[in-house]
């Protein structure tokens, strides 16, 4: 079933009954049993690829190197990632690619043989620009340079080392983008800058510890993070680049010698300005939500809000920014990286920066007249003018 709620967006928006029809569904699904030797030992497993719509460009989405992707997982996260190029203007669809292993559990070496054999499986869509991969869960910039090095087109995959070919600044995008979102929301619902106003961030991987970088450079005050080990908190404010540097030496904020600690579920309910959930998905629920004192939502992670804890939300007056806005800055950066790869052009880390704080603002002021003009919320506002841009595209292309 898709995310979006279509009876809901035809309220607000034209969606003709073939145009509806295609997008409940993705345009191709691809299920392989991938099977090959690693020094002694054979492994098989399923490889799961979906398509979701290519109306607007080729289907772009990450490599899930993760032991418990399924088919619908991947159908759904390609279908968020139509939506997501849609709302900020970029010229891609929808994809995503899972691999059922855990990446832990094999070697550098192991890996590459892994991701060999799947670039042999897909070679004529990454050597046509049919499916441009980047990095996800379990895997990284490495992994992309693998798959450059199989296809020896720049193009065909994003996310890579900027010494071969990458971007100066991907790796901040996402984290980047989503504090602009915060930045934005402040200023929207709040009526002020960031100077001073409590954040708290659920996740510290590379999303939510960039993410934490630049808010705290923007001036608020950084009050509590977590990760899958637990959380820590200060009401004064946590020395943000202490707690970086102490998460990319590989250990857990829980081993951290200083400040509270406290569980992934105090920092959800703890009295802040702004919560950006930056971990998983659906970790805000109905039961959950109830104890939310935050009074602005902007969501890191892909899914985090059940629609549940949604209503829950709407009811209480507490705005969320959804996933496809604020952690749209990812894809934007691999749309500049592709840009750069097709036309051989340099891009600075500034201009990776410049861009994709552009293109967040601008969504956003759309999304926000959006709701205001309809008397909406900012997800289902973000929704309709995903769903309209779509189906303008599948129009101009003779779809519907």
């Amino acid at each position: 079933m898709p995310s979006v709620n279509f009876d809901e967006v035809s309220k607000y928006i034209s969606l003709p009954d073939d145009a509806r029809e295609l997008l409940e569904k993705p345009e191709r699904e691809l299920r392989v049993t991938m099977s090959l030797r690693l020094d002694a030992a054979l492994m098989q497993t399923d490889v799961y690829v979906v398509y979701y719509n290519t109306a607007r460009g080729p289907a772009k989405g990450g490599i899930r190197f993760w032991p418990t992707v399924t088919m619908d997982h991947t159908i759904e996260l390609a279908e968020k990632m139509v939506w997501k190029t849609a709302l900020v203007g970029i010229p891609f669809g929808g994809g995503k690619s899972g691999i059922k292993l855990d990446a832990t559990k094999f070697t550098r070496m192991q890996k590459t043989s892994i991701l060999k054999e799947y670039v042999h499986v897909l070679r004529p869509d990454l050597m046509s620009g049919r499916y441009v991969p980047a990095p996800d869960m379990g895997t990284g910039g490495a992994d992309m340079a693998v798959i450059f090095g199989e296809t020896h087109l720049a193009e065909s995959v994003t996310g890579k080392p900027p010494r071969v070919g990458g971007l100066p600044g991907r790796l901040e995008a996402t984290g980047r983008g989503l504090s602009t979102c915060v930045r934005a929301g402040a200023r929207q619902f709040l009526g002020c800058e960031l100077d001073g106003l409590k954040v708290a961030i659920q996740g510290f991987g590379n999303v939510g510890s960039w993410c934490s970088h630049f808010v705290d450079g923007y001036g608020a005050k950084v009050v509590a993070v977590s990760d899958i080990s637990g959380g820590l908190h200060a009401d004064s404010g946590l020395d943000v680049q202490k707690l970086i540097d102490w998460a990319a030496s590989g250990k857990l904020l829980a081993d951290y010698p200083e400040y509270d600690k406290i569980s992934n579920a105090d920092l959800l309910g703890m009295k802040v300005d702004i919560l950006v959930p930056a971990a998983t998905e659906n970790v805000l629920t109905a039961e959950s939500a109830s104890a939310v004192a935050a009074r602005i939502i902007v969501e890191g992670a892909n899914g985090p809000t059940t629609a549940e804890a949604d209503a829950v939300f709407n009811d209480r007056g507490i705005p969320v920014l959804p996933d496809i806005l604020a952690n749209s800055g990812g894809v934007i950066a691999s749309y500049v990286e592709w840009r750069q790869a097709k036309s051989g052009a340099l891009t600075s880390r500034e201009e990776t920066f410049e861009t994709v704080d552009e293109l967040v603002l601008a969504a956003f002021d759309r999304v926000n007249g959006f709701a205001e003009s309809k008397g909406t919320t900012p997800r289902v506002a973000a929704r309709c003018l995903s769903v309209e841009e779509v189906v303008k595209s599948m129009s101009d292309r003779g779809w519907v």
